[in-house]
This record gives C-alpha cells, sequence and structure tokens, in this order.
C-alpha cells in the first residue's frame, strides 16, 4: 500500500506537465458552440503530440527514476506508471469535451466502466492470480508472475485505461473531419489558449502539492527504515480512502462547475447562482461528513484491520476535501475574470502552507500532522479565495449559513463520539444513535432551510 500510494502521487504531477491545463483552456475558449470544435482539435492535437514526445523521454529515464525513488529492483513499475498517465493525459481532453457538452450520462458511464475494470482486474490479478497459477488454471503458468506482486495493480490500470481510451476513440476521429471547412490545427487559437493556460499550469502543480506532496514527504520525514516508513504512508493511504467519500462529492462537483460556471457567465443573475451552488454544496458536503463518521463502525471495514490504526485521521480529512471543494466554488472567479495570475498566489501560498505543515508536524505527530496540514491549507486558501473573490469579483455567498451548517455538523458528531465512549455502546445501539443523530440533522436542515433550498432548485434546475 505505501508502494502504491506513493507512485500515484508522483503520478499526479506528472499529468500536470503532459496535460498543461489544456482541458481548462478548452472550457474558455470552447464554450460556445461554433468555438467548440476548434478549440477541442487544437487542444487534442497539442496534447497527443506533447504527451508522446515528453512520455518517450521519460520510458528513456525510467532506470534513472527508479534509482532516485530507491525503487531500483522495480523499474517496471515506473513504466507502468507512465504508461497510466500518459493515457489519462490523452483521455484528458475527449472527457473536457464531453463535460463541455453536457453529456453527463456519457461522462459518467465511462468513468464508471474504467472504474469497475479496474476494480474487478486488481482483484483477478492479486487474490484470484496467486491460485490460478498455483493450480494452473486458464493457463496461468504461463501469463500470470506471482513476483510482480503489487505491479499487477499498476498492470490493471494500465488495462482499464487502455479500454477507456478506445472508448474515447470516436471523439479522435472527429478530429479528421470537416478538415476541408476548418482549420486542422489553429495556431493562433493555439498560442491564445497556452497564454491563458501558462498560470493555470502553475496553479496545477501547487494544486497537487497541496493534494498528495504529503505522501511523499511522510516516507522523508518518518523515522525508521524504509519498509517501516512505507508502512505508514500505507496507513495514511489507505485511511484516506474513506475520506473518498468527500472526495468523489468534490470531485464531482469540480468537474461540473468549470464548464457549468463559464456557461452561465454572461447571463443575468449568475453570481447569485454562483452563491447558491456555494451553500448547496456545503449543506451536501455536510451532510456526507456526519453521515460518514456517524456511522464508521460499517465505513472502517472498507480498510483492513491492519490499517484501521489510522482512522482517527478520517474527520480531519473529511472536513479539508469538504472546504476543498468549497474553495473550488468560491476560488472560480479567478477564471471567470481572466485574473488566473491570482489563482497562483492563492495555490503558491497554499503550497508554502502544505510544505511548512508538513515540515513541522510530520515529525511531530507522524502521518496525523499531514492530515492536520492538509485541513490548514484548504481552510486558509478558501478564507482567501474568499477575501480576495469579493474585491475582484463580489458574489453574495451566504458563509454564516455555510458556517452554521459545517460547524453543526461537526459539534454532533463529536457529541456522538462522547456518548458513544463515555456510555461505550456496542455496534448496532450505536448504528441506531447514528441514525438519531443523521435524521436529527436532516430534519433541522429541512425545518430551516428546505424553503430556500425549493426555491433554490426552482431556479437554476
Amino acid at each position: 500500500m505505501g508502494i502504491q500510494t506513493e507512485l500515484y502521487s508522483w503520478a499526479a504531477f506528472l499529468l500536470i506537465p503532459l496535460t498543461y491545463r489544456m482541458e481548462t483552456a478548452m472550457f474558455r475558449f470552447g464554450s460556445k458552440q461554433k468555438e467548440l470544435m476548434p478549440a477541442f482539435r487544437t487542444a487534442a492535437i497539442s496534447v497527443l503530440l506533447s504527451t508522446i514526445a515528453l512520455g518517450a523521454l521519460l520510458i528513456l529515464l525510467s532506470g534513472s527514476i527508479a534509482d532516485w525513488l530507491e525503487y531500483s529492483d522495480k523499474k517496471q513499475f515506473i513504466v507502468w506508471i507512465i504508461l497510466i498517465v500518459a493515457l489519462d493525459a490523452l483521455m484528458a481532453i475527449p472527457f473536457a469535451l464531453l463535460r463541455l457538452q453536457e453529456k453527463a450520462l456519457s461522462f459518467a458511464g465511462i468513468k464508471i466502466i474504467n472504474m469497475l475494470t479496474y476494480l474487478g482486474l486488481v482483484f483477478f490479478f492479486v487474490k484470484a492470480g496467486p491460485d490460478l497459477y498455483v493450480n494452473n488454471l486458464l493457463l496461468a503458468q504461463y501469463w500470470y508472475n506471482p513476483f510482480i506482486g503489487i505491479g499487477w495493480v499498476f498492470i490493471a490500470n494500465l488495462i482499464a485505461n487502455i479500454l477507456t481510451l478506445g472508448m474515447l476513440m470516436p471523439a479522435y476521429i472527429r478530429l479528421f473531419k470537416n478538415r476541408e471547412k476548418e482549420p486542422f490545427f489553429d495556431t493562433v487559437l493555439w498560442k491564445k489558449m497556452m497564454v491563458y493556460a501558462g498560470p493555470l499550469i502553475i496553479v496545477g502543480l501547487a494544486a497537487v502539492i497541496n493534494e498528495v506532496l504529503d505522501r511523499t514527504l511522510l516516507k522523508l520525514l518518518l523515522t525508521g527504515d524504509l519498509d517501516s516508513r512505507l508502512a505508514q504512508v500505507g496507513i495514511y493511504g489507505a485511511c484516506y480512502k474513506i475520506a473518498i467519500f468527500m472526495n468523489l462529492l468534490t470531485q464531482a462537483f469540480n468537474y461540473a462547475a468549470e464548464p457549468f460556471f463559464f456557461k452561465h457567465a454572461a447571463k443575468d443573475g449568475s453570481r447569485q447562482l454562483y452563491a447558491d451552488v456555494a451553500l448547496v454544496f456545503s449543506i451536501l458536503g455536510a451532510l456526507v461528513f456526519l453521515g460518514i463518521m456517524l456511522f464508521m463502525d460499517i465505513f472502517q471495514y472498507f480498510v483492513a484491520a491492519p490499517y484501521r490504526e489510522g482512522l482517527h485521521i478520517v474527520p480531519i480529512l473529511l472536513i479539508a476535501n469538504l472546504f476543498l471543494g468549497l474553495y473550488y466554488s468560491v476560488a472560480s472567479w479567478c477564471k471567470l475574470a481572466d485574473k488566473t495570475v491570482m489563482g497562483i498566489y492563492i495555490s503558491g501560498a497554499g503550497a508554502i502552507i502544505t510544505i511548512l505543515g508538513n515540515l513541522l508536524l510530520i515529525p511531530l505527530l507522524g502521518y496525523s500532522g499531514a492530515a492536520w496540514a492538509t485541513l490548514l491549507c484548504y481552510a486558509i486558501m478558501l478564507f482567501v479565495a474568499w477575501y480576495l473573490g469579493q474585491k475582484y469579483y463580489p458574489v453574495p455567498y451566504d458563509y454564516q449559513k455555510t458556517i452554521i451548517y459545517i460547524a453543526s455538523a461537526i459539534a454532533l458528531y463529536l457529541i456522538f463520539s462522547w456518548i458513544k465512549i463515555t456510555s461505550k455502546i456496542g455496534f448496532w445501539p450505536g448504528i441506531i444513535l447514528g441514525f438519531i443523530f443523521l435524521v436529527g440533522y436532516f430534519t433541522g436542515l429541512i425545518y430551516f432551510e428546505g424553503r430556500s433550498l425549493r426555491k433554490i432548485l426552482k431556479r437554476n434546475v
């Protein structure tokens, strides 16, 4: 778990220079119907050529990279990660096209197929593979290598990505249609897109630092030999996966928000719409936080027993990801007002906080320090984005309600935890008590906010 956690964190860094935020530039220059295909063709061809060139260079250097990461005996892992990210980059622009065309079902369907294929292959290779090999079923002794170990996870991801790119190939085929009517590659448009995306590359790198650098710093700053440090990274990475439920909400919001905000930017009442979206997200985020923490007796089984010693970091990471989702909403003004440089300042400050926070807190608190550094980073970024946004692109956010709903969810969780600890109640009484708390919170939301939410949905859906 520690090895795959670290390598996937480096994969996140690699994706930024491979896509160089051309998908966001496509949203900016392809939001109108007549501009969509020129922007898509220009972005897709640019990313296609650069990915082939950079990917080939990195594969040539994979041996040196493996030595630098202390995986000299696992050089093939580095090659597989490079290929996985290269395929991710090639899929980024077609996926952005689906988002811009508001084809949510196609987008979600392909993503879900990718996920199910990946999970199915992981189970097949890691769980069933050794038994097939021992009993020579399905001719496993000819294709299954038991010594690859955790590497089968990367192979599963690689196969899933190849399948997914195949499903997105119709988008690439469209590149070669109607060439006689429009330029195949618009150099002038490409320059505009690169100028727009340039600051966002720095923003993206800063965002990746905020999201995944803690895994690498844990490996460097924790005490003990390499295996013990990787074990701690593995515990952190496994428990972080429980926070994935908040991250799913955050990423789904981010996927939808960018093209949605650009499409509505010129419409009357758009800023009130942005405020409504932020309020609805904060309410949903508070419900997700409370739902997970009240039923942690169930959610803990998403990770194996050896990793559950790290469950105490889950509420910290849930709130951190909730703040991240709100930041995506509040910081949208940087792109809408064409002030992407401001995004550099905010994300850069967040990256500095992340680095300093991890350097200071990991030696003191271990992997818990990494969780607190993440929360601190996103909280400060959210505040700064809101504060500057009110100056450059005022949006009437109802921050008082947002604070109340999030704070009340945290308070209910703390009360629930106190009752469980002091009363020493068992599994089923704890589930019943959690259900009562969750229903009570939801009922309060409906009572105080039901009418407003109905108005928001009626006005904006």
